[in-house]
């Protein structure tokens, strides 16, 4: 069986055994999500995954809709709740991500969704980091997290798709408890999330 197999199954199975628990948990979530931000509750966005293909990620609200004078969105840090701080500290935004997981448009493990407007801005180099389904956690966000620049970022990512396997899926999974739970770096040095990738 090919790796890529064997990570779906352990994916499917691992997501599947442990509903009883999270689906209670998305429940009360997805309520103090109505009532502190209102709706819509989830967040949508497309986003690049396995070989740069385009699928809907869903998570939890985490901002407001306040707008300027002119109609356009207030910068992150206006918009950004102490409740949705919060949610994104202890990285319960991303529950609902567990659906894309299901349908098999990401992986427990693997390098993050980005923004679809950062294909054309990759190297070649960093465009392989579409080699493998993105996840809900990886390599990079259990050794700095937005902490990181994105060069370095990138570099992690790369190095899990060329190092892929299903230990290293484990190690990767047992640390992101202790990252969550410490709540390290969340958010880029001054900025209320990461600052937008541009290239050098």
């Amino acid at each position: 069986m090919s790796g890529l197999f064997i990570k779906r199954i352990f994916d499917l199975a691992a997501v599947i055994i442990t509903a009883p628990v999270w689906l209670v948990v998305l429940a009360l979530l997805a309520l103090l999500v109505r009532f502190k931000l209102g709706t819509p509750v989830l967040f949508r966005q497309k986003r690049p995954g396995f070989r740069e293909e385009i699928f809907e990620l869903v998570k939890f609200r985490t901002m407001t809709d306040d707008r300027d004078d002119q109609g356009g969105l207030l910068p992150d840090a206006s918009r950004l709740t102490p409740f949705g701080q919060w949610l994104r500290s202890t990285s319960l935004d991303e529950l609902p991500e567990l659906w894309n997981i299901l349908r098999g448009e990401m992986s427990l493990v693997g390098p993050r969704p980005l923004l679809v407007e950062y294909l054309p801005r990759y190297s070649n180099e960093q465009r392989r980091r579409h080699n493998v389904p993105p996840g809900l956690t990886g390599w990079t966000q259990i050794n700095g997290r937005n902490a990181l620049s994105w060069e370095e970022k990138f570099r992690l990512d790369v190095w899990y798709a060329d190092n892929r396997g299903f230990w290293l899926d484990l190690r990767i999974l047992f640390r992101t408890v202790w990252q969550v739970v410490s709540r390290q770096g969340i958010s880029a040095p001054g900025d209320a999330t990461m600052p937008e990738f541009r290239p050098k």
